[in-house]
């Protein structure tokens, strides 16, 4: 406030009042000008530089807040990628093991539908030689039938005589006997 007075003061120094009377210098307007100025930048600083300052803090925390939010969400994407891969490895092993075992039946069932084939044929095989020889019999008795009438014919033509029905039934027998011990 010295200063002020001072240099208000048209007296006080004769250098300074020569120089503000060489450039037009009116002390009451340039305090009164000090003082309006002073009390913008008062309110100026009160009501636009503190908000700003205020907004821009908060501007900072937020920018702040976001870089910390980013490297969290980049945490939870690694740990997420992490779990994406084990939870795809695991995948990968059950399909494995499940192929596997599909497999492992694919081939019993394989096996087992050989067996009952082999099975199958074996059956038809022994039914086949069951009437093969069904048959093989069925067609010696027919063959001994047929000797037995073809002896009895022959007999009759050579002896010359017709045979009785007792005469060619023991025959017949006869020669069944003898057949049935040469085969």
């Amino acid at each position: 406030m010295n200063v002020l007075a001072f240099l208000a003061d048209p007296d006080s120094g004769g250098q300074i009042q020569q120089l503000a009377n060489t450039f037009g210098v009116d002390w009451p307007h340039l305090i009164s000008q000090i003082i309006s100025f002073s009390i913008v930048c008062l309110l100026l600083y009160r009501f636009a530089y503190n908000p700003i300052l205020k907004m821009l803090d908060e501007r900072r925390r937020q920018i702040a807040q976001g870089l910390a939010d980013t490297e969290k969400i980049r945490a939870e994407l690694a740990e997420t990628e992490t779990q994406r891969q084990s939870v795809l490895l695991q995948a990968n092993t059950q399909a494995t093991k499940l192929i596997n075992e599909a497999h492992a039946a694919a081939d019993r069932v394989k096996q087992q539908e050989t067996q009952k084939a082999i099975a199958a044929a074996e059956q038809i095989l022994i039914k086949s030689r069951e009437a093969a020889v069904q048959e093989h019999a069925h067609m010696l008795l027919d063959l001994k039938r047929e000797v037995g009438q073809l002896v009895v014919q022959t007999t009759a033509n050579i002896t010359g005589r017709i045979l009785t029905p007792e005469d060619q039934k023991r025959m017949a027998e006869e020669t069944v006997k003898q057949l049935s011990r040469a085969a």
